[in-house]
């Protein structure tokens, strides 16, 4: 393998790794949507 293959695949497995790790955090730090209550809406009153 040559040098400067070597350093495109070190820098392209880092920036895969680092994108997927930014978003798994992303998701994962996500707040809490509110979502309606779906039964309250079906309520009779």
């Amino acid at each position: 393998m040559t040098n400067s293959a070597f350093w495109m695949m070190l820098i392209t497995q880092a920036t895969v790794t680092v994108v997927t790790i930014y978003f798994f955090y992303r998701v994962l730090t996500a707040p809490d949507r509110e979502e309606p209550d779906s039964y309250s809406d079906n309520d009779q009153e």
